[in-house]
């Protein structure tokens, strides 16, 4: 079984804020509508504020919580993270910026986005669930809150296209 600690949990949010961040921003350069191109901006700024108070966390650490242990005692959290880790539930490391070639609409960009902010909500459910009090789990429920309201913003953006 992989062995995950705090930091590196920590780490791995803070690269899914960092390619959601890079996405938003990639997306708004080939979105014609104003409206949609504001929205991918904004949703952009927000996932930069979710990546420094991830590394705000993560520097508040102490050295128990930088030791190689899992947060849960039935080993499910290092399972899960694993898989995380592993890219079965998604991949943490791929830039899919990068997977942007301009030909999409601003449909299939802002689907494509309501995708990304599902899987960071399950991420961030999982670390919610093995992460120490001391972390400021009302923190990551926040976090949560937020991208949930991101899949409302985006999915009205969706409704009102033509």
């Amino acid at each position: 079984m992989m062995v995950f600690n705090a930091e590196e949990v920590l780490e791995m949010a803070e690269q899914i804020e960092r390619n959601g961040a890079r996405f938003y921003r990639r997306a708004a350069e080939f979105v014609k509508d104003p409206a949609v191109n504001k929205l991918l901006l904004e949703l952009a700024a927000w996932e930069d504020g979710h990546e420094k108070l991830f590394a705000s966390m993560r520097a508040r650490l102490g050295e128990r919580e930088r030791e190689k242990t899992v947060f849960d005692p039935e080993g499910e959290g290092g399972m899960y993270l694993k898989a995380m880790a592993d890219g079965h539930v998604f991949d943490v490391k791929k830039d899919s910026a990068a997977q942007l070639t301009g030909k999409e609409s601003a449909r299939e960009i802002l689907k494509e986005a309501i995708g990304k902010e599902k899987d960071s909500i399950i991420f961030y459910l999982g670390l919610k669930e093995f992460a120490p009090e001391s972390l400021g789990k009302e923190k990551i429920e926040g976090i949560i809150k937020e991208e949930m309201r991101h899949i409302g913003y985006l999915n009205r953006h969706i409704t009102a296209l033509r």
